[in-house]
């Protein structure tokens, strides 16, 4: 047990974080190692691997995650604000560099290669991208003479326009839904929201008029005509596993699932452990994001309140697209549920933006007023 009275930094970390929030993301960083477990080795038998090759490759990204997400939530909100500034850069050149020397798959070139592992950008972009427009929104406010408004609107164009280029349309929805649900917390006029509506439209028409693979989607989703072998198979094993599931291991659908480790997983967890698991893995996804925004309602810093709204509407709209996608409730995308999908990219994303929100709702001197209710955290008072 660590005193208050003690004044080392772990202390005044462990008295000043969210001690729930971080227990939640790690609850789920063990139920992605449960579900690998149980979903990756019949697709790596399948393509004539070890059966505990992609397991053991989650847990090999699995480790420097947890590292990250802790690391990151020592730091006060100016350091934070700058690793997040620092990824973002970084990220953007990986972005731009994968366009000339990336690998392509699945008709998509989003990937770096190096060496033993392979690396999305777009993935490790998103957390340092919600970030850096908070921080422009946020001086927009209070120094109306610094047009941050617009540096993000130039911002969030250049990140499409890398997307799109790739093409990548799922995270290019994901990170303009984001953005969009920012700018109107940032106060957005009337006038920008139709005018940004018109263009969203505009663009969705012509990326199904250009694109054919993304109007290939909408269409099987429509009319249920096509192949939609994948996401029939997802429902199957959903329904096979009804309240209580086949068991660990027993599942017999994952087995023909293509993506049952990445896209799929949430099927699989359904076909091997029940709805009623399914259902307490949404309720833990919502409890993180309910805590998470509980925390940006009462946060007076505009720049805080921002960055923490838009990295849990991130981690939120992307587990709904996921499970969406698993329920039929959406066309298919390539979106893996944060810290249960195996891929590495998503995984060091997600501790990154975990670890930045840990940070950010940390109790600070200034902001020690908390309202009760369910998700509230408790006022801990730091030690003097």
């Amino acid at each position: 047990m660590v005193s208050r009275a003690d004044r080392s930094q772990l202390s005044q970390w462990w008295w000043t974080v969210d001690k729930t929030l971080l227990f939640a993301a790690v609850a789920l960083m063990a139920g992605g190692l449960v579900l690998s477990l149980a979903a990756s080795p019949a697709i790596a038998e399948k393509i004539d691997l070890s059966s505990l090759h992609f397991f053991k490759r989650h847990v090999i990204f699995l480790v420097p995650a947890l590292i990250i997400m802790i690391g990151l939530s020592f730091l006060d909100k100016h350091n934070a604000r700058r690793a997040a500034l620092i990824l973002f850069g970084i990220s953007l050149v990986l972005m731009v560099l994968t366009m000339f020397i990336g690998f392509e798959a699945k008709g998509s070139r989003r990937w770096l290669s190096l060496g033993l592992i392979s690396l999305q950008p777009s993935e490790l972009l998103k957390p340092g991208f919600v970030v850096v427009t908070a921080w422009l929104f946020a001086e927009n406010a209070r120094r109306p003479d610094i047009p941050g408004n617009l540096f993000s609107i130039i911002l969030f164009a250049i990140v499409v326009a890398l997307l799109v280029a790739q093409p990548d349309l799922g995270q290019t929805i994901l990170i303009s839904g984001v953005w969009a649900a920012m700018f109107f917390m940032a106060g957005m006029p009337w006038i920008w929201i139709s005018v940004l509506g018109a263009i969203a439209l505009a663009g969705l028409a012509a990326a199904y008029v250009t694109i054919g693979h993304f109007a290939s989607r909408i269409d099987r989703f429509l009319t249920g005509e096509g192949d939609t072998f994948q996401v029939d198979t997802g429902i199957e094993a959903i329904v096979r596993g009804g309240w209580l599931g086949q068991g660990p291991g027993e599942g017999t659908v994952k087995r023909i699932l293509p993506d049952a480790h990445t896209d799929f997983v949430f099927a699989v967890a359904a076909e091997e452990f029940g709805i009623i698991i399914t259902l307490i893995l949404l309720l833990l996804f919502a409890f993180i994001v309910m805590r998470g925004l509980s925390h940006a309602l009462r946060e007076r810093d505009a720049f805080v309140r921002l960055s923490v709204s838009g990295l849990m509407l991130l981690f939120g709209f992307q587990s709904i697209i996921n499970m969406a996608v698993n329920l039929q409730l959406m066309p298919a995308k390539g979106m893996t549920l944060p810290f249960i999908s195996y891929g590495g990219s998503s995984m060091l994303s997600v501790a990154f933006a975990m670890g930045l929100i840990l940070a950010f709702t940390r109790l600070r001197p200034e902001n020690r007023r908390y309202d009760k209710g369910l998700f509230a955290p408790k006022a801990v008072q730091p030690a003097e």
